[in-house]
């Protein structure tokens, strides 16, 4: 009986393993490798200046270095050793990274201190290949910029919580540039970072606010401290604004945004006059700070800029913007008691002040007063429902730290710190990346559902 088995050349069984290893390669690592060309992501210069001639060659690779440190922040190992134990057993990992044998914990951080500018340009290569990405997502969201601040708390002696007092010293010990911040509620020690992201929550700038950032900025004041911690936070805020923005111009000089939206802590006088005036928003929606607020001189206004009824004090109805191109731009507002039905107004006040079909109507220019004014009225509907979108950075902010595991890592340098920054900011750019690639924008913000789509 001739047997039915078939002699399997050396070709076909190298041909089977080969199938063999591809199949089992974790879909991430597939995706990543099909998906995203790390020689478009990472710039020359950092080439150049990681492989100069130091008198020996490179054990490890950049983009080994590259691949290692995006999977930490993805699978969120929070320390290195977690990483670098994975990396051991796991063949499939050390195979994506390019490793040949895993580097020791001292490798990867010298890897972020040396080269934490490059791995900034790496970040900002980023963004500028997701601009239009976010714009084809939605427009409108995309054309938004929103501001805000956060505590990386670091790992030091003074924010052990059996020695975190109330009031302790402004600096930590071991490093001058992590102090005692007021961040939610409670005092820590903590490097502080702003974080632009826009409508979608997707980040388009971070900055770590330490010494090397005042020292860019000298115009910046000192800041004196006093005895309520939350003006302190809010005056800190305050004036980081328009270094932050001019930082983000300097490196994507193309990128214009209609509105910018930011919390309480950015309406000062100032921060107005340079957001619509220098920057070139149209509009700010910040809402009014009561410490910054007091009784409206204004006779017929009320805290909002918004005119009253003469007669009860009934605020009016906000109805759009006017001007044309040679002429200043302007605010109408309508009497409480005019309706719009159809393309006409019609008003049904019971004691109207004026013969006009369609009520009294009351202007308001803006470049008088653009803190009550900041583009659009602060009783207009679109102020309230544009504000809400200012959660999206609140959300991103909780994805780095949290998520992307930039939040409990065992560091108070600041070269350090500031790499995991846009090492956790690359990563969430890469996802926005991958998601388009797959023709799955919606899946940009979602992390753990791209990842298993």
């Amino acid at each position: 009986m001739r047997s039915k088995c078939k002699q399997m050349s050396l070709f076909d069984t190298y041909k089977a393993v080969e199938e063999a290893r591809e199949n089992d390669q974790p879909e991430l690592f597939r995706l990543l490798d099909e998906h995203i060309d790390w020689y478009e992501i990472i710039p020359d210069a950092f080439f150049d200046a990681f492989y100069k001639r130091t008198g020996r060659e490179r054990v490890y690779d950049l983009e080994s270095f590259m691949r290692a440190l995006l999977l930490q922040d993805t699978f969120h190992y929070v320390e290195d050793t977690q990483l670098l134990n994975t990396l051991r057993f796991s063949r499939e990992m050390r195979a994506f990274c390019r490793f040949k044998r895993v580097p020791d914990a001292s490798k990867l951080t010298r890897f972020k201190q040396d080269f934490c500018d490059y791995i900034r340009h790496v970040f900002e290569r980023l963004v500028d290949m997701t601009e239009p990405i976010c714009r084809e997502m939605d427009a409108a969201l995309a054309d938004m910029l929103i501001n805000d601040t956060t505590g990386i708390v670091a790992y030091v002696a003074e924010n052990n919580p059996k020695r975190l007092k109330p009031t302790g010293p402004d600096v930590a010990a071991s490093n001058p540039q992590v102090k005692r911040q007021y961040i939610n509620g409670y005092f820590c020690y903590a490097h502080r970072a702003a974080v632009l992201t826009n409508g979608l929550g997707i980040v388009r700038h971070l900055e770590l606010l330490d010494d090397d950032f005042r020292a860019k900025h000298p115009e910046l004041p000192k800041r004196k401290r006093t005895k309520s911690p939350e003006i302190d936070k809010e005056v800190g805020d305050s004036i980081s604004l328009k270094p932050v923005l001019l930082d983000f111009r300097a490196a994507h000089p193309t990128f214009r945004y209609g509105t910018f939206s930011g919390d309480a802590a950015f309406d000062s006088y100032d921060n107005y006059r340079f957001l619509l005036k220098e920057y070139g928003f149209k509009q700010a929606v910040i809402p009014l700070n009561p410490r910054n607020s007091a009784a409206s001189d204004a006779k017929g206004f009320n805290e909002n800029g918004t005119p009253l009824c003469p007669l009860d004090g009934t605020p009016f109805k906000p109805n759009g913007t006017g001007g044309g191109r040679h002429r200043t731009k302007r605010l109408k507002f309508l009497c409480p008691g005019a309706y719009r039905v159809g393309p006409t107004v019609i008003n049904r006040c019971p004691t109207p002040c004026t013969p006009a079909k369609y009520g009294r109507c009351v202007y308001a220019y803006p470049d008088k007063n653009l803190r009550l004014y900041p583009g659009l009225s602060r009783d207009d509907p679109k102020f309230e429902a544009i504000y809400k979108q200012r959660t999206a950075v609140e959300r991103s902010i909780s994805s780095l730290k949290g998520t992307f595991c930039l939040q409990g890592r065992k560091t108070s340098n600041n070269l350090t710190t500031k790499a995991d920054l846009f090492l956790a900011g690359i990563a969430q750019l890469l996802c926005v990346l991958l998601a388009s690639k797959l023709h799955k924008p919606a899946l940009a913000r979602r992390t753990r559902l791209l990842l298993a789509a």
